[in-house]
């Protein structure tokens, strides 16, 4: 019987520019097909991977930030997203693509604690 691990994914990177963005979501996916609890966090500059405006294709970039949707299918469920990183690039969560768990910067650690494993991209 395989144990469930919790794993925390820590998106800081701007959606284009690295591959970093793909990645991380690529690695969720993956991780909740292997049964792990996989929770998302957004801060810094990786709030701006879930904008729901991005035109990706006038700079030739695949538009990844639609599989975001699919989260739901996966059971990945714990997507958490820095209000300060929000209001610090003028962004309102209606703007996200998806529904999220909005965190003071101050919560991050604690709910990175409750993780088993914790990865950054």
């Amino acid at each position: 019987m395989s144990q469930t691990n919790k794993i925390a994914i820590v998106n800081k990177s701007a959606p284009y520019g690295s591959s970093n963005g793909q990645e991380s979501l690529d690695m969720a996916l993956a991780m909740s097909n292997f049964a792990q609890e996989v929770s998302l966090f957004f801060i810094e500059d990786g709030v701006l991977q879930l904008l729901d405006t991005q035109r990706p294709t006038a700079i030739d970039a695949k538009a990844y930030h639609k599989t975001f949707k699919a989260l739901e299918f996966y059971d990945i469920e714990n997507i958490y997203v820095c209000k300060q990183s929000l209001a610090q690039r003028g962004i309102d969560s209606s703007q996200l693509c998806i529904t999220t768990t909005l965190i003071e910067t101050t919560e991050l650690p604690e709910l990175l604690a409750s993780q088993q494993q914790v990865m950054c991209f």
